[in-house]
């Protein structure tokens, strides 16, 4: 059994940074790619940022400049960096892993997901 397990969120002001964490544990064979989702109220899910095995990064525009993802290896983590955020950012925030529970079987995760608010 594998779990994603989000931490990190909260209230922030406008302007303000927050920084996100996605453990991995469980049976895990091998990460592929990670990444973060949003979803606002009454919105659909929506791709924030993810990166693969090798580092290779794919943010939203909405984000770019102002979110980072990364990831250590060694922990099984995936970080999502926030900084200058805005209001519209408000949403919960979800991990995302593809995951490899042996040499042949591979699956999508997904985390709880984390609130975060972004207001005065």
């Amino acid at each position: 059994q594998v779990q994603l397990v989000e931490s990190g969120g909260g209230l922030v002001q406008p302007g303000g940074s927050l920084r996100l964490s996605c453990a991995a544990s469980g049976s895990i064979f091998r990460i592929d790619r990670m990444g973060w989702y949003r979803q606002a109220p009454g919105k659909q899910r929506e791709l924030v940022a993810a990166i693969t095995s090798g580092a290779g990064t794919d943010l939203a525009d909405s984000v770019k400049g102002r979110f980072t993802i990364s990831r250590d290896n060694t922990k099984n983590t995936v970080y999502l960096q926030m900084s200058s955020l805005k209001p519209e950012d408000t949403a919960v925030y979800y991990c995302n892993a593809v995951i490899l529970t042996t040499a042949i079987r591979r699956g999508g995760y997904w985390g709880q997901g984390t609130q975060v608010t972004v207001s005065s």
